[in-house]
């Protein structure tokens, strides 16, 4: 007759809740953890890119869904104050880049949408759902300052009225501008 150790999978277990919680534990004030990813036209996008400058990036879902393309209009209207507020904004979700191309071409979307198809980047910013086979981005959206870091984290998100929270967020953050 076999016999099943449960020491392995707790060991497991326990690994995978530790991984979670680090990346679910980021806190304003934290480094943004790095990334480098494709968006829709193929280009590679890099933190390091949009060091010097607020960036907007918001995880969601699934492209071509009711609430992904309620929140990604959302921004699309609302680029130019964010633009002049110095902020650059950027999708991710676990969808390919030919999804995000057909995507942001259907909606005029004026932003990078950065394609995470292994769910590597969502892990480490704690915005990721893995249901085994499946895996696909929570909707979520972290500020990261000038330098990098961290400013506010929305764990759970309105797409009707977000992107509006994050221009009144990034008012408050970088103070009296234009």
């Amino acid at each position: 007759m076999y016999q099943l150790s449960l020491r392995p999978v707790a060991g497991i277990l326990l690994l995978m809740m530790w991984f979670g919680a680090q990346a679910a534990d980021l806190q304003p004030g934290d480094a943004a953890p790095d990334f480098q990813l494709l968006d829709q036209n193929s280009q590679l996008q890099r933190l390091s890119d949009y060091a010097g400058r607020w960036l907007v990036l918001y995880f969601y879902p699934k492209d071509d869904t009711p609430g992904c393309t309620t929140e990604a209009c959302a921004f699309r209207d609302d680029i130019l104050s964010l633009r002049k507020m110095g902020a650059a904004v950027l999708g991710v979700s676990t969808d390919a880049v030919s999804s995000h191309r057909e995507f942001a071409d259907k909606y005029h979307l004026s932003f990078p949408l950065l394609s995470d198809s292994t769910g590597e980047v969502a892990r480490r910013y704690g915005a990721l759902r893995n249901l085994g086979l499946v895996k696909f981005a929570k909707r979520q959206t972290f500020i990261i300052d000038p330098d990098g870091k961290l400013a506010r984290i929305y764990r759970k998100v309105d797409p009707s009225g977000h992107s509006d929270e994050v221009i009144a967020a990034l008012r408050a953050l970088s103070g009296p501008g234009p």
